[in-house]
Formats: C-alpha cells, structure tokens, sequence
C-alpha cells in the first residue's frame, strides 16, 4: 500500500497517465474532504507548495484578517481516481495546510493526529488501526436527490436477489482495490440496505487518509448505480444505525505490544493500561467520535450500539471488545465511532488517551463479561458503570471538561469545535419535529 515519490515521478506519472486535472484534497474541522482543482500547468508551483487557498471561506478554519493559507502535498498519497475518464484523467494529492509564515496549521486535522503520532512515536510505539465503516444505500429520487427508501429486504450477512445493493458493493471493493486497498471483508449488514467494507489495518495517518478516500469512493460508485451511499449514524428510526468501529494496536520494533500469551486474557499491560486511558477519557472523546445531533440516536440500547463504558474479551455489547485473534492480531476495537466522526481527530483522541493510559499506568476497571443491558440500573451502579454521554450536549460539556482531551485538539480547534457543536445542539432544540406534532397536536 505505501508507496513512495519524488516530485520528479509525480511530474512523470501525470504525464505518463494523461492526467489532466489534479484535486489537492484537505478536510476540515467536521471531517468534510475539501479539494482545491488544479490542471497540469499548475502541478509544479502545488508540488513546490506554492498553492494558496482562502481559509476564511471554510468552516471552523479562520478568520477574515488571516486567512491566507497554503497546500503542502503529500506526495505519497497520489491516486488517480479510476472513475474517471480514460482521456483527461483526474488524480488527488492529500495535502497539508500551512500558514503562510512556513507553521503548520493548527486547525488542520490532518496535524491533530500527525501530533498524536509523533507522541507515540517519541515512546517508540506506531499506532496501527484497522476501521470497519458501515454505511446505508438508499434511492434517489426523481431529482436525484437522496431519500431514505430502499426495496430491500436483506438481513445480516444475506446475500442473493434480495440484496440491491450487490452489484454496487462489488463494484466499490473493485474500484477500492484498484486504488490498492487492501478489503479483508465486506457483508450486508443487520438493517435492509446496510452494508460493511473492511479494509486491512494500517498505520494510523495512511488510515485516517484511507477512511477519507473510502467514503469519497463508496459515495462516487453508489451514485453511478443510480443509489445514494450515507454515512449517516442513524439515517432510519427502529433499525440498527451505522457504525466505524476502531480496531487498534500499538507495535514496538514491528511487534504487536498489546500481546502477551502469558495472560488469562492474552493481553499485554500496556493493552490494559491503553483500555484504562481510554476509559478515563471517553465521556471526553465522545463529542469527537461521535460528533452529530443523530449520532446519539444509534446510542441507544437494543440497537448493537454500545452505551456502557466497560471493556470485555468474551461479551460483544460494551463499549471496549477485545476481538478473539491473538498473537500478533491482538487489538483493542472501540465499538462506539460512527462514520460521521472526522478520522484524523477521532483516531488523534483514540491514541493520545491510550498513551495516556500507558504513560500514567491507569488500570482499567475489571472487565464486564455479561450482557450489561440485562442489567439492571442498580447492578450497573454497584459494579460503577457509566453510560456515555446521551446526546450531543452532555457530549460537548464532557469535552470541556477534560482538559487533556481538549489539549490533543489543540486551542484553535476544541474552541472552534465546541462553539459549533453548541451551535448545532440549539438549532436542534428550537426545532419543532414531525414526533412531536403527531404526539401533542391532537391530544392538546
């Protein structure tokens, strides 16, 4: 998967290709991929990060008086995208964004995360993570527009003429894989019209890029069958919601640390402490991993979405699994994420709340190992389990007050994150909902 080039190949390759138009690709605050479009004429001065933007006209970036920002590509991160024309191809550049005096921005995601790395770095350690992204396939509408209708009645892992949406996940594994993804696995999912893609684990800055290119790809194909791909959490009441699952784990020397054959649980003591930092900061992490008004309607219990902050290798419903590989595949998966998270800020709090955790030797509680939603609230208060937070504002309230966690996304961003989501949660309150007229308009 990594490949590496010079400036010098770049220029070939593009030629070589027939490529016509570059897209220099950033993401903002919300995880939304930006691109600035260059033609070929332009590639050396973007190559030489000559290339400007304005900063102000993107959300959460800066303001007015400061706007001036420039693009540094990544050059390893060239793709032509296989979707397009044969004549007059179109090829990306994830870039980074720079301040005009020669600093990194700080409100780039894409440093967040490259900040945490560096930290796991310093301790030796490379952060490996393997995402599993669920997303739904639903019709569009005579305008083209997205609806949340399917005719699909397929269930988990089903397979045949009942699954629409067949033809268009075949079509994105291929067009993944052209793009060098490596799929490890891809099923319908529990609710109608659902479906997973896993891709193989990766270090933690080419997966939070792959997660990026993932989504662009899924919802470029699904379009070309005439469908709309959402990776919305919880695009229909009563069914499950969508999920990004985190697998992690930390190699030492090309090693997994988090393995130790000699324990009950296979577990290493970092591992543990990794859970343990995890555990510590996960009311603050929340607003991050799950950052939308509608991620906290897939939170709910009955739904496969986890609620409870406790860990377990042997139960599928806490927050925390410890999936049954071991050895080398040992790993940590975080079940709460949903696609709709930014990746580079999701897996930037994951590690540094890990590391911290290591770092400071913070025991996880004992794990869980029954089903915590059969029990009761009294069970759950004398064993001290927590809930995460139930909507997006207890959500943003948590993340204020963890000063650590706030730390890792640095001033500029959990300040300009933190006035967003309040901003959303009071658009969300004044609402007045179709629930509501159909509960109160009658009876009152």
């Amino acid at each position: 998967m990594h490949k590496h080039y010079t400036k010098e190949d770049i220029m070939e390759l593009v030629k070589d290709e027939d490529v016509e138009f570059i897209r220099l690709q950033f993401t903002d605050m919300f995880g939304q991929l930006k691109n600035v479009a260059i033609t070929v004429s332009q590639l050396e001065k973007a190559l030489d990060n000559k290339c400007m933007f304005d900063g102000s006209s993107i959300e959460g970036f800066v303001r007015i008086e400061e706007s001036d920002m420039i693009l540094y590509p990544d050059l390893d991160t060239l793709e032509i995208f296989p979707w397009r024309p044969q004549q007059g191809k179109v090829a990306r550049l994830i870039c980074d964004v720079y301040r005009p005096n020669g600093q990194p921005f700080e409100g780039d995601p894409r440093y967040i995360l490259k900040r945490a790395v560096k930290e796991a770095a310093d301790l030796g350690y490379t952060f490996e993570v393997g995402p599993e992204c669920e997303f739904f396939l639903f019709h569009t509408d005579e305008n083209g527009l997205p609806t949340t209708v399917t005719h699909e009645q397929a269930g988990y892992f089903d397979l045949g003429p009942l699954d629409l949406g067949e033809n268009a996940r075949r079509d994105m594994i291929l067009t993944l894989e052209e793009m060098g993804f490596v799929v490890e696995a891809s099923h319908h999912e529990v609710a109608p019209a659902q479906h997973e893609i896993d891709f193989r684990y990766d270090e933690a800055l080419a997966t939070a890029d792959n997660i990026m290119t993932f989504k662009l790809t899924v919802k470029t194909i699904a379009k070309r069958h005439g469908l709309h791909a959402t990776f919305m959490p919880k695009p229909k009441f009563g069914v499950n919601g969508s999920g990004m699952h985190i697998n992690m784990s930390l190699a030492k020397d090309g090693k997994n640390i988090f393995s130790d054959p000699s324990d009950k649980n296979g577990l290493s003591k970092e591992a543990y402490y990794f859970i343990g930092g995890i555990i510590k900061h996960m009311k603050g992490m929340t607003a991050i991993t799950n950052p939308l008004v509608n991620s906290y309607k897939r939170l709910v219990p009955g739904y496969e979405a986890p609620v409870y902050i406790a860990w377990s290798a042997t139960n599928r419903s806490p927050l925390i699994r410890i999936p049954a590989a071991r050895g080398e595949h040992t790993r940590i998966e975080l079940r709460c994420p949903d696609s709709s998270a930014n990746p580079y800020l999701a897996l930037a709090v994951c590690l540094r709340a890990g590391l911290d955790g290591i770092v400071n030797q913070i025991e996880p509680p004992a794990s869980v190992d029954c089903n915590i939603f059969a029990m009761t609230e009294e069970e759950r208060k004398e064993t001290g389990i927590e809930a995460i937070p139930g909507n997006l504002s207890e959500a943003v309230a948590e993340l204020e007050k963890d000063e650590f966690i706030r730390e890792v996304l640095g001033e500029h961003v959990s300040q300009k994150y933190i006035e967003a989501k309040k901003k959303e949660w009071a658009n969300y309150t004044a609402q007045v909902t179709d629930w509501e007229i159909n509960q109160y308009l009658n009876q009152y």
